[in-house]
């Protein structure tokens, strides 16, 4: 099923089933008030959305113009949003075009921080920032994939996190680069250079993927749109060190996590086929899922980076199509304005 959190003035919107071409939504507030509410009682909210999803796919209730524009991110707040890292390519990318070493265990053991989840953007929202913003913060988007949890136990075994995941969806990750140096130099984290992320316009069952989901992989490609050009294309269920599983764990292992949780990927990113950092899409490659890495490869290449974060007016796209072209997210488009 595909579940969506509509616009209706209020801080948490409203709770909508949508049709598996993204054309039709139905109410579904009858169910759950809101899709935090249904997590909440998943037992019995999970199957009535299900079958309320099925009957909105054969035309037995009425349905309405979906329109993604009118949508809040599913969750429009969480009572917790923890990012991993498991694309260690990123990671060694990053640590490569700084000249540092990477250390053996980040390939054992997940990079994970905890973000904001008090207040996520829209996917067709702008995200804004002051007009000092630009270049000095260094605006970058990040794209990726996230899950929603159920109730998690502490200690949980990956292969029993796997069947934790409720929902699924995209994240433009949003991050401030030219904040994160003096920050992490204080040794307490990310907190200023990681403001308000976005989710996509839906979120979706596992079941909904299809033997695209592999229970905690999504094979399929990320496409990132730049200023209407493409920039990334990179498969999410390749170069994915850690699973959802892996990650659920690593989140879950001193703590219990509640209904709603959200766990993201990190940033999508693939090697090129010789295992080489990848190429931009204009010439054959997969390209990337940030300005970030790019920026990488260019230090790595050059010496210095010659392609500048965002900029006000550049807007970013991100979706994901099944394999038979048809969008399975929906869309997060965005534009950078002044606050």
């Amino acid at each position: 099923m595909k579940l969506a959190t509509l616009k209706d003035g209020t801080r948490d919107g409203k709770l909508a089933v949508v049709s598996s071409d993204l054309m039709m939504f139905a109410d579904a507030g009858h169910i759950a008030a809101t899709l935090q509410g249904a997590l909440d009682n998943w037992a019995d909210c999970g199957p009535d959305l299900q079958a309320e999803y099925e009957r909105l796919e054969i035309g037995e209730i009425a349905g309405h113009p979906f329109d993604e524009a009118q949508t809040m991110s599913p969750l429009p707040r969480a009572y917790q949003w923890a990012d991993g890292s498991a694309y260690v390519n990123h990671v060694e990318l990053v640590r490569r075009a700084r000249n540092a070493e990477m250390p053996e265990t980040f390939w054992t053991d997940p990079l994970m921080y905890q973000g904001g989840s008090d207040t996520f953007i829209g996917p067709h929202d702008p995200i804004r920032f002051p007009a000092d913003a630009v270049p000095a913060w260094g605006i970058d988007m990040e794209g990726e994939i996230a899950v929603i949890v159920d109730d998690t136990p502490m200690g949980i075994s990956p292969e029993a996190a796997r069947e934790k995941i409720r929902l699924v969806m995209l994240v433009n990750d949003v991050s401030l680069r030219g904040l994160i140096p003096a920050e992490l130099a204080k040794g307490f984290g990310f907190f200023q250079s990681k403001p308000s992320s976005a989710f996509s316009p839906v979120a979706v069952s596992p079941d909904e993927l299809g033997d695209a989901w592999d229970g905690g992989k999504l094979s399929l490609p990320l496409m990132i749109d730049y200023n209407g050009e493409p920039f990334g294309r990179a498969d999410a269920g390749t170069d994915m060190t850690f699973d959802f599983g892996q990650l659920i764990a690593h989140a879950a292992k001193t703590r219990n996590l509640a209904a709603g949780t959200i766990i993201g990927s990190g940033t999508v990113s693939n090697k090129d086929k010789d295992g080489s950092p990848g190429r931009p899409v204009a010439e054959g490659g997969l390209g990337y899922s940030c300005i970030a890495e790019i920026r990488m490869i260019e230090t790595i290449a050059d010496g210095k980076p010659s392609t500048p974060f965002m900029a006000f007016g550049d807007t970013v796209r991100i979706e994901m199509k099944d394999r038979q072209g048809q969008s399975v997210f929906g869309a997060i488009e965005q534009t950078v304005e002044k606050a």
